[in-house]
């Protein structure tokens, strides 16, 4: 059995282009990446940000989907504590009438921004949908259409029904998260390069399996790929995870330091800030391959999702361009395309 690629793209801010010509380098990575034969092309979701555009993912999944004709396009993902289930499940229901078989609706549990975002986002709103594993498990409910009888919103329908019903993931990047989409019987994506710490992963994997032996596992990696070793690894340079943990016991993991000191004083906790080596896979197109191929052995990996955080767009482009699976795979017919 073989594994499927896809990509994460956040739309990250370029030096000398406008907001604009920003965004439209995702419209045109997506048809490339249409192209090349990548599986999926999610886009994130981020608020009040200086490095990336990617804030609403309910917009630009519509016209990125609009610009393309085959290949799936997917929230990576819409950060569920902010919003009405029910409201979400109409919109994706729309999309998946709109493009049967196209839309990934990928949720997550994390703010995607600091505290001042998260009360803006909130700000005006009466949030009264529970925990967050009760609001993924409602949101999974009016998208099948089985609100139990006993619910107190039961008998609501997300309308339209799409003729194809749009796949609900969850990301996450813990061990909890797995076990929680084994337990619903969702597709689980694990960010790794959100968290580097591979018993972490190791444990989720198993778990995930665990709980959902037909289920579908998705790795999120960090990924540079260049003609040489030599440019990957300098491209690559040196990343670094950085984790604020807060007195209340949240841990969140932040683009840089001067963020997660940000958070911290937003937050009105007392909090620690620590930083960890990333995960990078970098070097040319075989060797990348080759550690793709053993974390797929390792770890049972249905597909893998591949995001480039470097700062060069030429060369973020290029990377995606040399890993296409198209020809990454020409030669292994075992591998699933």
């Amino acid at each position: 059995m073989g594994y499927k690629i896809g990509i994460l793209d956040q739309s990250p801010v370029i030096e000398g282009l406008s907001n604009h010509d920003i965004l439209q380098r995702t419209v045109q990575l997506a048809q490339k990446a249409e192209k090349w034969g990548y599986e999926r092309f999610w886009v994130s979701e981020h608020h009040n940000s200086q490095d990336v555009l990617g804030s609403a993912p309910e917009v630009l999944i519509p016209y990125l989907l609009a610009k393309t004709n085959t290949i799936r396009i997917g929230s990576g993902g819409v950060m569920l504590q902010h919003y009405s289930p029910y409201k979400v499940a109409e919109a994706f229901q729309v999309l998946a009438t709109l493009e049967p078989g196209r839309v990934d609706l990928g949720v997550g549990k994390g703010p995607g921004g600091l505290p001042l975002s998260t009360r803006a986002l909130q700000y005006g709103t009466v949030n009264t949908g529970g925990d967050f594993e009760e609001r993924l498990t409602f949101l999974q409910q009016v998208l099948n259409d089985n609100i139990l009888a006993d619910h107190p919103l039961a008998g609501i329908q997300a309308i339209p029904k799409p003729p194809k019903q749009q796949e609900l993931i969850l990301l996450g990047a813990s061990p909890n998260s797995a076990r929680l989409a084994g337990k619903l019987g969702l597709t689980f994506s694990f960010a790794r390069f959100f968290n580097s710490d591979d018993r972490s992963l190791i444990e989720a994997a198993k778990d995930y399996r665990e709980n959902h032996k037909d289920g579908h596992f998705i790795l999120a990696v960090s990924v540079i790929a260049a003609p040489t070793t030599e440019e990957a690894k300098q491209l690559a340079g040196i990343q670094q995870l950085v984790k604020i943990h807060l007195a209340s016991g949240r841990v969140l993991t932040l683009q840089n330091e001067e963020a997660a000191e940000k958070f911290g004083k937003e937050s009105g906790e007392e909090y620690e800030v620590k930083v960890h080596q990333a995960n990078f896979i970098a070097g040319t197109p075989a060797e990348v391959k080759e550690e793709l191929d053993r974390l797929h052995q390792q770890l049972n990996v249905d597909e893998f999702i591949i995001h480039t955080p470097v700062k060069d767009d030429k060369a973020r482009i290029r990377s995606f361009e040399l890993l296409s699976p198209l020809s990454l795979f020409k030669e292994k017919e075992s591998i699933t395309l």
